[in-house]
C-alpha cells in the first residue's frame, strides 16, 4: 500500500487535492484517511467549554489512533474510522470501515508534526495557499458545512488557528518532499503527483487529468 501525507494549513485546499489525486486515478482502489476525524472524545465537557477547546493543537488529536489505523491498513486489515460531529464538537457513537486501499491519502493540517506518523508516508506533499485565501475558504466551509456564524470563526481563527498555524503547521512545511503552492487546483503539482503515482502503481500514464 502506497501511504502519500499531504498537509498544509486550514483552509488551504488539501482536501481538494485529494480528491482530484483520487479522480486520476481511475478504478484504483483508493483511500482517504482525514486527520479531522481523529480528534478526541469531548462528551465528558458541556457545549460551550467544547468550542473553547484548541482544535489546532496537536494535543487535540488522537494521534496514536490514527497511526493504529494506519498500520491496520498496510497489514492488510480493515481499520474502524472514527466519526467528528464538528456541529457538536465531539465525536459520533458510530464509525467508518475503511478497507486496505492501494493508495490511502492521508490529510491535515498537523500529519507533519508528529514523527511516527511522518515516518507511514511513502511521500508527503505540503498545500501551500496565500493566508488571506485560506480564510475565506475556513469562513465559508464553517458556515455552510460546519453551522457555524461568522463571529465565531473569526474568533477562534485569531485566538488559535493562526497562532498554532505559525507554532506547528508552517514549520512543519521542511518536512514535505513536494511543496505544492496556490492551493489544491494546482494543475502542474496534479500532474507531478499523479505522475509518480502512475509510475508507483505500474500504470500507463493518461493523455487528460481531471483539473
Amino acid at each position: 500500500m502506497i501511504v502519500i501525507g499531504i498537509a498544509g494549513g486550514s483552509g488551504s485546499g488539501k482536501s481538494t487535492f485529494a480528491d482530484l489525486v483520487r479522480a486520476n486515478l481511475d478504478d484504483t482502489p483508493l483511500g482517504v484517511l482525514r486527520h479531522d476525524s481523529f480528534y478526541r472524545q469531548l462528551d465528558h465537557l458541556p457545549a460551550e467549554k467544547r468550542r473553547l477547546v484548541n482544535f489546532d493543537h496537536p494535543d487535540s488529536l488522537d494521534t496514536p489512533l490514527m497511526i493504529e489505523a494506519i498500520d491496520q491498513l498496510k497489514d492488510g486489515h480493515s481499520a474502524r474510522i472514527p466519526e467528528y460531529d464538528f456541529a457538536r464538537n465531539t465525536r459520533k457513537a458510530t464509525y467508518t470501515l475503511l478497507q486496505p486501499p492501494s493508495v490511502l491519502l492521508v490529510e491535515g493540517i498537523l500529519i507533519f508534526s508528529d514523527q511516527e506518523l511522518r515516518a507511514r508516508f511513502d511521500m508527503k506533499v505540503f498545500i501551500d495557499t496565500d493566508d488571506d485565501d485560506r480564510l475565506m475558504r475556513r469562513i465559508m466551509r464553517d458556515m455552510e458545512e460546519r453551522s457555524r456564524g461568522l463571529k465565531s470563526v473569526l474568533d477562534q481563527y485569531q485566538r488559535t488557528v493562526k497562532p498554532m498555524h505559525l507554532e506547528f503547521v508552517e514549520p512543519s512545511k521542511r518536512w514535505a518532499d513536494i511543496i505544492i503552492p496556490h492551493g489544491g487546483k494546482n494543475k502542474v503539482g496534479l500532474d507531478l503527483m499523479s505522475r509518480k503515482l502512475h509510475m508507483l502503481l505500474n500504470r500507463t500514464y493518461p493523455e487528460t487529468l481531471h483539473q
